[in-house]
Formats: structure tokens, C-alpha cells, sequence
């Protein structure tokens, strides 16, 4: 079979904690090589992201609302940031085949066979003249998958020469993890992640987040509150599954009575249970857990894990991965992967009934 030559994407991403979007650029065949680049975040303009905040606190709109302003903002946002990028990086337009843009995800109900990110794929298109690739989990849900996680494909191709099991782990907004031994992949959603811990800050001291986890780690969890909320049905579920940034929120509403320090803590400890939960749906124990997401920059969450599991575990720079564009990257790679018509979800990482191309793509022209 003739190699596939390697192709150049731009990813673009912006979180579940909208703390910015997330640009980079991969080379790849869309299959097991794989070349990264360099990313940048750049911010949402303050009011775009208060807007946001504020529609995945009302889920009634944002599932039913046509957000038609709103989209054209979060679109001309990515725009932005993805010229930028293009800019920064002294990329040529030309060399570029597609983009991979993922938008912002505001509400994910698969139980519905419903997930909404925004994200006008013809109006970037035309913005940039170039090629996008959008609506990467739709085909997923409306055939019944989790939809989410949607980065195992990334991981299996970059975690390729590495010794397995592994387990990655994304502390994001929501936590996830992909388990990869040989052929078998295995992904899904653990339970809350820094969401929570970021949401709680925020409304205790007006910070975003909680800086290398050191009011977390100036507290003393409430053991027995972690128990019970790891009582929440959603762990006993079988793998895959998937969550919303909201799901655990009435839960975490127990440590409202707390100190900040104490209410940290809980919430952290509740993180960290939850993501070791993960080992119930896995064959075989890691031999190494590699973390990303911002979570990978909490020293309180990573200590904790470590204390727990017993095995190294280590943000993705130690194999010379970049944690903070993992996901950017992903969307890039997985445009190709559409292009190409090859899956983007299989049934261990999505619970889809077969492996399942996806994506949508708009022309420049």
C-alpha cells in the first residue's frame, strides 16, 4: 500500500472552562503519523465569554435558542484567533489543507442524540479562505454514541512507541481518560474536573482557578461528603459514557457551608476519586498515567493521584507531549482522519455501534 503523505491542519478549540481558544498545527496522514506543532490561546473578548458562561448556566437555551448572534461571535472569534495564529507562527495559507474547528461545546445530551457546539462552518470558511471541517461528534450521537471523549484516536497515534498499558488522563473542565494497550482503546468521561474547583474559586475569591492547587491543598477534605458524592449513579454506568460541565454541580452544591480552604479540598478530593474510579472499566492497571489538561498544572491533583495509584504519573510534557494543545492538535488530525472518510469514534471510546467517520466539511470557494 502507497504511503499517505502527510498533510498540514489547524485545530481550534475553546474548552469546557472557556478560558480561551486553543490553536494549533499537526502534520499527519491521518493514521499513525504524526508531526506537532506549536499552539497559542487566545482569549475570548471578556464580554463573548461572559455570554457563554452565562447560556451554559440556563440549558434550557442553550439546547433550543437559535444563538444565531451568538455563534457569529464565538465563529468570528476563531477566526480571529486562527489569523492570528497564522500570523504568529508565519504559517502560509497555502500550506495548509484544513482546518479542524470544534467551536465551543454548550450543551451535550447523548441520551438525547442531541450535542451543540457553535461554530459556523461556512462562515470561517469564507473568513479565512480555507477549507473547514466542523460537527465532529454529531454523527456519533445521532447513531447513539457518547459523542465524547473524541481525543483516543489522537492518543492511540502519539502513544504509539510507548510502553502500555497507559492510561492518559485530561483534567479539563470534565475529566477523561483514554486507556490504550496495543489494539484495545478504551476512553470515556470520569467525572468532574477542574470545573468545579474552577467555579468554586471563582465565586469564593473572584479568581479563575486555583493557582498550582494551593487553597485546595491548605484545606482538609470531607472524607465522608467524597463517599457520598461518589454515590452519583453515573459511576456505577458501564464504559463508555460521557458528561455535561453541569452535571455535578447540585452535587457539588454541599460544600456551600465550608470554608474556601475545607470547600477546595472536598471538591478536589472528589476530582481525584472520581478519575481513579476509572480503573473499575479497564482491563489491565496502567503502567503509567500521563495527565493533561490545565488539571496537569494543579500540584494538589497531581500529588493526590500519584499518593493513590501507586504509579508514576506525569503531565504529557515527560514524553514530549504539549498538554495545553492536545486537543487543538486533535481536532486538526481528526480533519484529516474526515477527509480521508476514516473513523473518528469507535465502540470502546464512544460506545458507537461501529467505528464512525464524522465531520463536515466547507469549502473555501
Amino acid at each position: 500500500m502507497t504511503a499517505q503523505a502527510l498533510s498540514t491542519a489547524i485545530g481550534s478549540i475553546s474548552g469546557t472552562s472557556m478560558d480561551g481558544i486553543d490553536v494549533s498545527v499537526v502534520r499527519s496522514d491521518g493514521e499513525s503519523r504524526v508531526e506537532p506543532g506549536p499552539g497559542r490561546t487566545y482569549d475570548y473578548p471578556a464580554p463573548l465569554r461572559r455570554a457563554l458562561l452565562d447560556l451554559i448556566a440556563d440549558p434550557v437555551r442553550a439546547e433550543i435558542d437559535p444563538l444565531a448572534e451568538l455563534e457569529a461571535q464565538v465563529s468570528d472569534a476563531h477566526a480571529a484567533a486562527i489569523e492570528s495564529f497564522l500570523r504568529d507562527f508565519a504559517i502560509d495559507r497555502a500550506t495548509v489543507r484544513v482546518v479542524g474547528l470544534h467551536g465551543q461545546t454548550v450543551w451535550h445530551r447523548p441520551e438525547k442524540r442531541f450535542t451543540r457546539q457553535l461554530g459556523d462552518g461556512p462562515r470561517v470558511a469564507a473568513a479565512l479562505g480555507l477549507d473547514v471541517v466542523n460537527r465532529f461528534r454529531h454523527a456519533d450521537v445521532a447513531a447513539g454514541g457518547e459523542g465524547a471523549p473524541f481525543a483516543p484516536l489522537y492518543h492511540r497515534a502519539l502513544a504509539s512507541p510507548l510502553p502500555q498499558p497507559v492510561m492518559v488522563l485530561n483534567l479539563g473542565g470534565v475529566g477523561n481518560v483514554t486507556y490504550i494497550d496495543g489494539d484495545t482503546v478504551i476512553a470515556f468521561d470520569t467525572g468532574p474536573a477542574s470545573a468545579l474547583l474552577d467555579d468554586f474559586v471563582l465565586k469564593r475569591l473572584g479568581q479563575r482557578y486555583d493557582r498550582d492547587g494551593g487553597l485546595a491543598a491548605s484545606g482538609t477534605a470531607d472524607a465522608l461528603l467524597v463517599a457520598r458524592l461518589m454515590k452519583h449513579p453515573y459511576f456505577d454506568r458501564p464504559a463508555p459514557k460521557s458528561l455535561d460541565r453541569n452535571d455535578f454541580h447540585a452535587w457539588a452544591a454541599a460544600v456551600e457551608g465550608m470554608g474556601d480552604g475545607d470547600g477546595a479540598a472536598t471538591l478536589a478530593a472528589f476530582t481525584v476519586a472520581s478519575a481513579v474510579d476509572a480503573l473499575r472499566h479497564v482491563p489491565r492497571r496502567p503502567l503509567r498515567w500521563l495527565v493533561t489538561g490545565g488539571g496537569r498544572l494543579n500540584g494538589h491533583f497531581m500529588r493526590s493521584l500519584a499518593a493513590v495509584l501507586g504509579v508514576p504519573v506525569d503531565p504529557v510534557e515527560s514524553v514530549g507531549w504539549n498538554g495545553d494543545y492536545l486537543e487543538a492538535q486533535c481536532f486538526g488530525y481528526l480533519a484529516l482522519r474526515s477527509l480521508r472518510g476514516l473513523p473518528l469514534s469507535l465502540p470502546s471510546t464512544t460506545g458507537v455501534p461501529e467505528p464512525m467517520t464524522g465531520g463536515e466539511l466547507w469549502k473555501a470557494a
